[in-house]
């Protein structure tokens, strides 16, 4: 059995106990004994116990979104649609509020901070991908990390939303990429603004040399590249 299969059968077992216990030792020993695994071959798939358990329930949701994206006519919507309709299927994705918002607790100490922020990125990354981004430049990175601060606020959003079927929270997210498209126009206008290209020539030939992350590049370095060439 691989370290995927053993993950997968610890997350199934641990979930029944996370809205009570949260991502913690006692959900992961619980797991471990509903699972029937040995501990030490448990350990050895989750090194970090249910931190690990935390960061693969996230990886699902993340899957979840992917196939259910792939199984959709986006043809006909506009692009800023597919983005919100992309962080809706990701956040339809979560079995339990309950499990989510106990991650959102886990990844808010900082010794997990780094994690919870790293996942939602690949998220925002995923997305991005799946819906045919073709950056190579600064804009990889700036739309990854706007995108980011949408689907982090729209979280925290939703776990509070009792509304019907979530449409205040619907509502929020599209407020959320409308503020994102408004950015993009901006962005746009400085372009075509010969005064303003001019004036900020300098720094943008900086930012210039900046590229997105090759294709092979080590696992777990810090994204992307800097191209030294003019």
């Amino acid at each position: 059995m691989s370290d995927t299969d053993v993950k997968d059968r610890l997350l199934d077992a641990a979930l029944i106990h996370v809205p009570f216990d949260g991502w913690s030792e006692a959900t992961f020993s619980a797991a471990i004994r509903d699972a029937g695994i040995d501990r030490a071959v448990a350990r050895a798939a989750c090194p970090r116990g249910a931190v690990d358990l935390a960061l693969a329930y996230h990886e699902r949701g993340d899957a979840q979104m992917l196939a259910r994206l792939a199984e959709t006519d986006l043809t006909a919507m506009r692009y800023r649609d597919r983005v919100a309709l992309a962080v809706r299927y990701r956040l339809e994705a979560a079995e339990d509020k309950e499990l989510v918002r106990r991650g959102t607790t886990l990844f808010s100490l900082p010794v997990y901070a780094p994690d919870g922020a790293r996942a939602i990125w690949n998220t925002c990354d995923k997305i991005w991908t799946a819906l045919g981004d073709t950056s190579d430049d600064i804009n990889w990175y700036t739309k990854r990390a706007t995108l980011s601060g949408v689907y982090g606020a729209t979280v925290l959003f939703w776990l509070g939303d009792d509304s019907f079927e979530h449409q205040a929270t619907w509502s929020f997210l599209d407020r959320r990429i409308d503020d994102v498209m408004r950015i993009e126009k901006f962005k746009a206008s400085v372009r075509d603004n010969k005064a303003l290209s001019s004036l900020l020539a300098a720094p943008m030939a900086v930012l210039g040399k900046i590229r997105a992350p090759g294709k092979g590049a080590p696992e777990g370095g810090w994204p992307g590249r800097w191209n030294s060439r003019g």
